[in-house]
């Protein structure tokens, strides 16, 4: 099994990737950035982030935004029409409740699962948690660190156990980032991982991918 001292210099060359803009500022931005981001690629999130802010740069001004003009500006991220409407509506409920530094209460806004409650503790409030997309969940049962039948919930909870708790912070942004230059969905670079050697899934070693 990969040993907390086999994954920390990956975790700490990966990290020193650039951040995407919709995970860089306070911690309501933060939110409406993952719901925009869910099953739609970096780029085209933040394109459609700032498009966004510009229009309605406060949480007063989002709160009070008509979810059709949201549609028009963040378009083409993926179910764009339903992300519009809980936008509007994470705002109104961040606008009368606040942001708090809780996953409980940050479960509590519309639109925001696990994941994106992480994500705003994480990158909104610095505060240690590891949110867990696609990109982590496969690249953590792939090294053995994960079993394949996991849930996504189950994945976090198995890094917890293995990385200390002044590291969560680095997880996602290193991860995800591996998983798209190195541990890639399809063809994996397994000749150029720093992890070749010893993970349980290398195609270097002879083995198949999950």
């Amino acid at each position: 099994m990969i040993r907390w001292e086999d994954l920390r210099p990956l975790l700490e060359e990966f990290y020193q990737r650039e951040f995407p803009d919709h995970v860089k500022e306070e911690p309501w931005k933060v939110a409406i950035g993952c719901i925009l981001s869910q099953r739609t690629r970096d780029e085209v999130t933040d394109a459609a982030y700032r498009r966004l802010l510009s229009r309605y740069p406060t949480l007063e001004d989002l709160a009070s935004a008509d979810p059709s003009e949201v549609e028009k500006l963040i378009y083409p991220v993926g179910f764009y029409r339903q992300k519009a409407r809980r936008i509007v509506e994470a705002a109104r409920y961040m606008l009368e409740n606040g942001v708090k530094p809780s996953l409980e209460e940050l479960l509590k806004i519309p639109g925001i699962g696990r994941k994106c409650a992480n994500i705003v503790l994480a990158y909104g409030f610095g505060v240690p948690a590891i949110p867990v997309d696609t990109h982590v969940e496969r690249v953590s049962k792939r090294l053995g660190i994960a079993d394949p039948k996991d849930s996504p919930q189950r994945v976090e909870e198995k890094l917890r156990n293995l990385i200390p708790r002044e590291m969560w912070i680095i997880v996602n942004h290193a991860l995800v980032r591996f998983g798209r230059e190195i541990c890639r969905p399809v063809s994996p670079r397994c000749e150029i991982c720093p992890l070749r050697e010893i993970c349980p899934s290398s195609r270097v070693k002879g083995s198949s991918h999950p």
